[in-house]
């Protein structure tokens, strides 16, 4: 309940497109899923960290970007075939604010 709570508070770009009930999925998503490489702490593991010191003064839409086409040459796939611009968008954000 206390995430559900937390995630209102989200600034509106971040949520702007996103459902509460999705919101939390992508949170569950992005705990499970991106973790399973970027490590559930997001400190890195098969993909790189996505810890604050990493994210320090990434581009918002190069980020959602990524997590729609992945990275050709690496094991970052695309998500675009799973996620919608507003909901990759949301991770970006989620990702960015999550870290400071």
């Amino acid at each position: 309940m206390l995430r559900i709570a937390a995630l209102c508070l989200l600034p509106v770009a971040a949520s702007a497109e996103v459902a509460a009930p999705r919101a939390v999925a992508l949170e569950r998503m992005v705990i499970q899923d991106c973790g399973s490489c970027h490590g559930l702490t997001m400190k890195g593991g098969l993909g790189k960290p996505l810890t604050a010191e990493a994210l320090d003064g990434a581009d918002p839409e190069a980020l959602a970007l990524i997590v729609l086409d992945g990275v050709p040459g690496t094991a970052m796939p695309p998500w675009r075939p799973l996620l919608t611009e507003e909901e990759a968008d949301w991770i970006a954000h989620y990702l960015l604010k999550d870290q400071k």
